[in-house]
């Protein structure tokens, strides 16, 4: 038995369960958790959201801490809800691609564990705007796929 065939039985019995809306809104809102929690706690916190402004250099900071905030809600929203999804998810990774730049310079550091998280976190960072990335290529295959009579 090859794999390949081994493979397309397990999507076979896989397929149904997986491919259902709830597991797919999981999905999306497990990738959007960040993007939640961190505006909602900017929210609660605005202080140290203006501190954490400060601390990347973007000013004026009450501009950047609400552009942050209303940003990361309304893209997650668009993504947990469909709509524009492939722009929101492209939005999304875009910015996390500019923050990972701007918050995990780890090249800058000397060696030690300062350095070694900053390299994770800027290459976790760099997994999570792929996964944006694969989720508007989705969408707008998907859209592509319905508007051909789901071919």
């Amino acid at each position: 038995m090859s794999l390949s065939s081994i493979e397309n039985r397990l999507v076979a019995r896989l397929r149904p369960g997986l491919s259902g809306n709830p597991v797919m809104f999981l999905g999306l809102l497990a990738l959007c958790s960040a993007y939640i929690q961190g505006p909602l706690t900017k929210i609660f916190d605005f202080p140290g959201a203006l501190a954490e402004m400060d601390h990347f250099g973007l000013h004026p900071a009450p501009f950047f801490a609400v552009g942050v905030i209303v940003f990361e809600l309304s893209m997650s929203a668009l993504i947990l809800s469909g709509v524009y999804r492939w722009a929101a998810a492209s939005a999304l990774a875009a910015f996390t691609l500019a923050a990972t730049f701007l918050a995990f310079r780890f090249w800058e550091l000397p060696p030690g564990m300062e350095r070694a998280m900053a390299t994770n976190g800027f290459f976790e960072h760099i997994g999570l705007a792929g996964a944006f990335v694969l989720v508007a290529l989705y969408d707008l295959r998907e859209r592509a796929s319905v508007g051909r009579g789901g071919q």
